[in-house]
């Protein structure tokens, strides 16, 4: 019988019948002994209890020194309660009125009951304000208070200040662990978080009191790059960030490869809450989804987020701002934004649209671009319905907003204008990339921003092309165990999930920081998480090594380590000082106009008077006096809006009579006007308030200056200017009844 044997004198093993080699002659990886599995596991151990305590610590730290700002800026604990409440300018003080007004409710039960049948934050309305207000965190800790015993060792206003800059410990420890998850090593978290510390404050100070009306004639210059809580305290987005900042840590470990089901479904929950109480506490919240919302569509339309993973992160922002919404009694804002239109249109889209990541380059890219054309069509299409029927005006001035910010024509709208003339809502500032760059944060950033960039376009070129033909390298420490097989000799990138989301979301919040300086507060801090997890990614330098053909794992380790702690060492040694001496800068508030104008209103009014004034101010009233207003700066509404615009017609060239008629209409007993607003000299030519409301009213400006051609002359003086030389037309219907160097108040007389 013929059979077939190994040829002799070859040294090959023998194969028995059932294929198995001898065990002998077989060369098999070598099993790590049980005493190194345990000091690996012992290791890991001892590296994450390091690098847990190190997180809290940072966070706590931060919490402290932030406090510690805001007690030497203001001398907090010796002040006087009605200047503690005039420190919180604007709408802080509007938001804190809330908290101070359910403390003084007889019982939980009024509390509530006031909140949602307000007839006093606007005159001759009653309102809701848990519908019309994101102030459930005023609420919640008003309750905590009342139900803590707590009330003979805390003032409520500490209790309150404290919860703020103990969420800021929330914060930083959020970014700490988004920046440790990116990189693999708790050594990224750090610089992520020193980063955000030495970014959050740039001092140049002379010595003199703090004033709270903008002057900075004795004041603090600080200019906060990465927050501004220490003198901003109740602002939403105060309360709203550290929860975005939670949200993105469980979304960077969401996207994480070969997750356990338990752990993912953990995942899903930490987004779910972080995202809701986010959406919760900051009117806008559907803004800031929206872009990251955009962020994620083109990660998936990509191909470089796994789809599952992506249609459960859209869904959980609908799920999230349905559930706000009912919270605040269905307000129609939410339900006409366009991030739910947007998020819906993205999930119909996938279902009409089958195949959409098969064929060649040019057919997939055909694809790509009718989907994006079909989801915009779908989004404007669902949005235009629903503001229909809802009968939707509340977020139209943000959309005006947005035109004429975008250069399309130039707009006199009142209320476009007075975001499009305030500084926060203009281009970001070259001046930010300097401090940026004091701190090397920026040098980082653009560093690990290009390397990133570069490799996502390879892998989205390649995803594209559906050949994974591309001969690039893994950058990720989330990167698949086994990557696809390539050709011989191909090393292929592999950008992770979570580095992807990482680089769209420094991206997409980049570039609205750059449009618009007040969003910088969602972009800074990423730029830390960013430019940290980079620096300390063994892949970014693996890649860098390989293309200077330096490359062995040692030095790779080497570079992984070394400049963080390069870079550590840095910020301490040039910062340290500063920030000790800016913790021995003690100064004191002081506005005695503003308190003594609070004193004389709750002496000298009645409790059921209405006020009439700028906004800004008025919050203030509300807090310091509890009178009513005719008007306040949360502006999220159409009728509020009229309002305002009615009542500032006090610093426009209107006639007596007609300025009496617009303010009685709204039930105003005693309106207050300010000399910093009537002669303000801040703005330039075309931005100041006055010039603002002769536009709308179609006046010329005052002052040398070219005029729109249909701009007329106003047949009266500006009502500010002239109501104080007591001519009779003035005097028959405002009567004075308190002065001072800033502040005017004038008593309206009734039934004229």
């Amino acid at each position: 019988m013929m059979s077939i044997r190994q040829r002799k004198g070859v040294g090959t093993t023998e194969v028995s019948e059932d294929g198995a080699a001898p065990q002998e002659n077989v060369t098999l990886e070598k099993k790590p002994s049980s005493e190194g599995c345990t000091s690996r596991r012992l290791w890991k151990i001892l590296s994450f209890t390091v690098g847990g305590a190190m997180a809290l610590c940072t966070g706590l730290l931060t919490s402290v020194y932030l406090a510690t700002l805001h007690e030497n800026d203001l001398w907090f604990s010796n002040i006087k309660e009605v200047e503690r409440e005039i420190s919180f300018r604007t709408e802080c003080g509007l938001y804190y009125s809330y908290y101070k007004q359910m403390l003084q409710a007889p019982s939980l039960v009024h509390g509530f009951h006031d909140l949602m049948y307000d007839n006093k934050t606007e005159s001759m309305r009653t309102i809701n304000l848990l519908q019309r207000m994101n102030i459930y965190q005023e609420v919640f800790l008003s309750v905590l208070y009342r139900v803590l015993p707590i009330q003979k060792y805390l003032e409520p206003v500490y209790f309150y200040i404290y919860t703020l800059f103990g969420l800021q410990a929330v914060y930083v420890t959020a970014l700490y662990v988004t920046s440790w998850l990116l990189s693999g090593t708790w050594l990224s978290g750090l610089l992520a978080a020193f980063w955000y510390i030495t970014n959050s404050c740039h001092l140049r100070t002379s010595r003199g009191s703090h004033r709270t009306d903008g002057s900075c004639g004795h004041c603090l210059l600080c200019r906060t790059d990465t927050t501004r809580v220490e003198f901003t305290i109740p602002l939403r987005e105060n309360w709203a960030l550290p929860f975005f900042a939670v949200q993105i840590a469980a979304i960077t470990y969401f996207l994480r490869p070969n997750l356990r089901p338990l752990s993912e479904r953990l995942a899903l929950l930490a987004i779910f809450l972080s995202t809701f109480v986010f959406s919760l506490m900051w009117q806008f919240n559907q803004f800031m989804m929206l872009v990251q919302a955009l962020g994620l569509f083109a990660l998936d339309a990509l191909d470089m987020l796994p789809a599952l993973k992506a249609t459960w992160l859209y869904t959980i922002q609908v799920a999230a701002l349905l559930l706000v919404c009912a919270l605040q009694f269905f307000n129609s804002m939410i339900l006409g934004s366009l991030l739910i239109s947007f998020n819906l249109s993205v999930l119909i889209a996938r279902k009409l649209q089958k195949n959409l990541k098969t064929g060649n380059f040019l057919n997939r890219l055909g694809k790509l671009l009718l989907h994006l054309f079909v989801i915009l069509c779908l989004t404007l299409f669902l949005n235009n319905i629903i503001k229909k029927a809802l009968s939707l005006k509340s977020d139209e001035h943000i959309f005006k907003f947005l035109k004429a910010k975008s250069g399309f024509g130039a707009t006199r709208d009142f209320d476009a204008n007075l975001y499009l003339c305030e500084e926060a809502f203009g281009l970001l500032p070259w001046d930010t990339f300097g401090r940026l760059s004091d701190t090397l944060l920026l040098h980082a950033y653009l560093f690990v921003l290009l390397v990133t960039v570069t490799a996502a376009l390879a892998v989205a070129l390649r995803n594209l092309r559906s050949g994974f033909n591309v001969s690039v390298c893994c950058l990720s420490s989330d990167c698949p165990a086994q990557p696809p097989l390539e050709q011989p000799g191909k090393c292929p990138v592999h950008l992770g999930a979570a580095t992807a989301y990482s680089l769209a979301h420094t991206v997409v919040f980049g570039a609205l920081a750059l449009s618009t300086m007040r969003m910088k507060y969602l972009w800074t801090p990423h730029v830390c998480v960013f430019a940290a997890s980079g620096l300390c990614s063994p892949e970014v330098w693996g890649l860098l090594l390989k293309v200077t053909r330096l490359y062995n794992p040692a030095r790779t380790c080497v570079m992984r380590y070394a400049v963080p702690m390069l870079t550590l060492s840095y910020l301490c040694c040039k910062f340290w000082p500063g920030v000790m001496e800016e913790l021995a800068e003690l100064r004191e508030f002081y506005d005695p106009d503003t308190v003594e104008l609070m004193h004389w209103i709750s002496a000298n009014t009645p409790g059921t008077a209405v006020f009439a004034g700028s906004m800004q101010l008025l919050a203030g009233v509300k807090l310091c006096t509890g009178r009513t207003l005719t008007n306040h700066p949360h502006y999220e509404d159409s009728s509020l809006r009229a309002r305002t615009k009615s009542v500032y017609q006090i610093y426009a060239k209107r006639p007596p009579e007609d300025v009496h008629a617009l303010l009685r209409a709204l039930g105003t007993d005693y309106v207050i006007l300010e000399d910093s607003i009537c002669y303000e000299r801040r703005h330039p030519r075309g931005c100041r308030l006055r010039d603002l409301l002769d536009m709308a009213n179609g006046h010329v400006m005052d002052g040398p200056g070219e005029n729109d051609p249909d701009l007329k002359l106003a047949d009266h003086p500006r009502f500010c200017e002239e109501i104080k030389r007591d001519l009779p037309p003035y005097t028959a219907l405002f009567t004075r009844v308190f002065q001072n160097k800033t502040f005017h108040v004038y008593r309206l007389a009734r039934g004229k």
